[in-house]
């Protein structure tokens, strides 16, 4: 039996690298030097999401409302690298989970993760957050290990997924995502999928006042796709806060629903919320 093996490349880019205005300064190259990084990191959805069409390739549109990923990032991105993404299978079954590399232009592995359709052994695991009526938060404290470990419930987020972050969102990214749903007679544009694993640093953001961070691994199952003009709905329920080899992480479980109730993606999403810096990382 043969192995099934799509592959796929793409140069990786930043958009907004050094503005001024950037939400996660791990992105610009003086933050991301002073940490003792070569560059400007690139945001691990980011990255995640340049998968995507290799994904739909090895097992069709049904991921975008059913299927799942669980991923990790190994090595960081930075603006220039060339991207070799590889899903492969054994199984002659094409619907059983696939493994997905994500590897530089030196060959070094930054990206490892598995893919598949239906059912996952962690689905029922993810915790269905408490608190899902949304509200703005006026006065954003820092994040720290004790608040993690006590505040458990965050504040939910509503956003509409409209014109401008569709527009935003593909522009941002070099995203071609929808062309592939063109032979789809009047469908409406649907959010890609790194807008939706974006939400968990979003609901981080929404509720606390964080100057850099780094995603380092997702669980997403995807239930339904969102369609233009559809209003979301997100809460998060952390699950654990630890350090780490100087960095301060926090894992927790996202829900996202319609406006009708609708579930639309569950996250376990890990995150260092207070980066290291390089000499505290060596012990220095």
């Amino acid at each position: 039996m043969g192995k099934n093996k799509v592959s796929n490349n793409v140069t990786a880019y930043l958009d907004n690298d050094d503005s001024p205005d950037i939400e996660n300064p791990i992105h610009s190259t003086e933050v991301a030097r002073a940490y003792g990084y070569d560059g400007p990191l690139i945001g691990g959805v980011t990255v995640w999401g340049w998968a995507t069409d290799t994904i739909i390739q090895a097992l069709g549109n049904d991921w975008i409302t059913r299927g799942w990923s669980e991923y990790s990032f190994r090595k960081p991105v930075f603006p220039g690298n060339v991207i070799t993404i590889t899903a492969e299978s054994d199984a002659e079954d094409l619907t059983k989970p696939w493994n997905v590399t994500m590897n530089n232009q030196s060959g070094d592995i930054c990206v490892i993760g598995k893919i598949g359709l239906g059912q996952t052994k962690w689905e029922n695991t993810l915790t269905r957050p408490v608190n899902m009526s949304p509200s703005e938060v006026t006065e954003k404290p820092p994040l720290t290990l004790d608040r993690a470990s006590q505040e458990t419930s965050w504040t939910a987020l509503e956003v509409e997924f409209n014109d401008h972050i569709y527009e935003e969102i593909n522009h941002k990214n070099r995203l071609t995502f929808n062309s592939i749903f063109d032979h789809c007679s009047g469908m409406k544009p649907i959010a890609h999928p790194s807008w939706i694993a974006g939400w968990a640093e979003a609901l981080m953001r929404h509720n606390f006042d964080i100057p850099s961070s780094m995603h380092t691994k997702s669980l997403v199952k995807h239930h339904s796709s969102v369609p233009l003009g559809t209003t979301i709905v997100g809460g998060a329920e952390v699950i654990d806060a630890y350090e780490r080899k100087g960095h301060h992480y926090v894992e927790f479980d996202v829900l996202l629903k319609d406006t009708n109730e609708k579930d639309i993606a569950q996250i376990r999403h890990r995150t260092i919320f207070r980066i290291a810096t390089a000499s505290e990382r060596t012990g220095n």
